[in-house]
C-alpha cells in the first residue's frame, strides 16, 4: 500500500464533523474579526501578549479543520526551535496560559491536564496545579492538542502555532505570529531583574 494511504485520518468521526467546524468558523469569525479591529485602535504601547495570541488565535481558525465546540483540546507549552522539544521559558508557559483563554472564548472546550483533582494546602498557599506526572490523570479525553514553537529574531519571537490530532498526529489547523521584541522583554525580565525607578529628589 503506498505511503500516501497509509496516513491516518484526522480524529473525526464522519463529514457530520467537519461540517460542524465549518459552522463554528462561521461563527465565530465575524465576532474575532471585530475583536481585532477594536484592538488594533490602541496604541502600540498599550498592545500585550494577549492582543497578539488573539491575532494567533484568529489566523489558526481561519483554516482549522474538524475542530468545535464538542472536541476537547488541550494546550502545550510554546517549546524553542532550536532545541529538542524539551525546552521553554516562561514565555512560552506565558503563551499556553493566553491560548487557553481565547480557546475557551471561543467555545472550545479546553483540557487543563495540569490539574492535580485535589488541593494541596500549604504555608505558601493552597494549589491545584501541578507540573508532576506522577500527580496527574492518565485518563482525559483529549481529542487534540495545541502547542507550537518559538524563534528568536532581532525584532521579537517568531512564534508557530498548530493544532493536531492526538492519535491521528494530523495537523488540522496553524497560525503564525511575530511577537515584538517589548512585548516579549515584559515576560522574560522577572520583576527583581528590572532596573528600579529613579526617584528624583528635591
Amino acid at each position: 500500500m503506498p505511503d500516501s494511504q497509509q496516513v491516518k485520518r484526522p480524529d473525526v468521526s464522519g463529514s457530520q464533523s467537519l461540517q460542524n467546524s465549518v459552522g463554528f468558523q462561521q461563527q465565530f469569525r465575524p465576532i474575532m474579526g471585530s475583536t481585532s479591529l477594536q484592538h488594533h485602535q490602541k496604541n502600540q504601547s498599550e498592545k500585550d501578549i494577549n492582543f497578539y495570541v488573539r491575532a494567533l488565535m484568529q489566523d489558526l481558525v481561519s483554516n482549522l479543520q474538524y475542530v468545535n465546540n464538542t472536541t476537547p483540546v488541550a494546550v502545550g507549552s510554546f517549546t524553542l526551535l532550536d532545541s529538542d522539544y524539551t525546552k521553554t521559558n516562561i514565555l512560552g508557559n506565558q503563551l499556553a496560559e493566553s491560548v487557553m483563554h481565547e480557546m475557551h472564548k471561543l467555545g472550545i472546550p479546553v483540557i487543563d491536564f495540569k490539574t492535580t483533582g485535589a488541593i494541596r494546602v500549604t504555608e505558601q498557599g493552597d494549589f491545584i496545579f501541578s507540573r508532576d506526572y506522577t500527580e496527574l490523570s492518565g485518563d482525559m479525553p483529549i481529542r487534540y492538542v495545541m502547542g507550537g514553537t518559538m524563534v528568536k529574531q532581532q525584532n521579537g519571537y517568531l512564534v508557530n502555532a498548530r493544532i493536531v490530532g492526538i492519535e491521528s498526529k494530523a495537523v488540522v489547523g496553524t497560525g503564525q505570529i511575530l511577537l515584538p521584541q517589548q512585548v516579549c522583554k515584559n515576560i522574560l525580565i522577572s520583576p527583581e531583574q528590572k532596573p528600579a525607578a529613579t526617584i528624583a529628589l528635591n
